[in-house]
């Protein structure tokens, strides 16, 4: 048995809580209480099903990635499942939240779609397998 597990992943950003709320209303997922009980304008932390989390950290000067670049690369991406026949629903909610579209499937000739989050992180809507 591994000593070590994973444990959150954790996004840098301009506005935790504000990319938070784009991350949960995407997932579904609820905000969780600031850790130690206290109010942190520089950590969000959400909690989805099964123990999984996601978390977001203030970074100063924060620089988001450019897609695609060498430049300032991407350094993380999220991939998030999508029924193929729920695909344009899917795009036109992340779109709503705030998201930016990058690149598309190519009519439908990829599986995947790469947008940016409000901070400017790539993530991916992908056909679920």
């Amino acid at each position: 048995m591994a000593t070590i597990t994973m444990g959150v992943t954790v996004l840098d950003c301009p506005d935790p809580r504000a990319l938070a709320g784009f991350y949960g209303a995407v997932l579904g997922w609820e905000l969780a209480e600031a850790p130690f009980g206290s109010e942190l304008d520089d950590w969000a932390e959400l909690h989805g099903p099964d123990g999984r989390a996601l978390a977001f950290q203030r970074a100063e000067n924060h620089q988001p990635p450019v897609w695609p670049s060498t430049d300032r690369p991407q350094q993380l991406h999220l991939d998030f499942d999508v029924p193929r026949e729920q695909m344009d629903e899917a795009e036109q909610h992340v779109l709503s939240l705030g998201a930016k579209l990058l690149e598309g499937d190519d009519g439908g000739k990829r599986d995947f779609r790469v947008y940016a989050d409000p901070a400017g992180h790539p993530f991916c809507l992908c056909v679920a397998p």
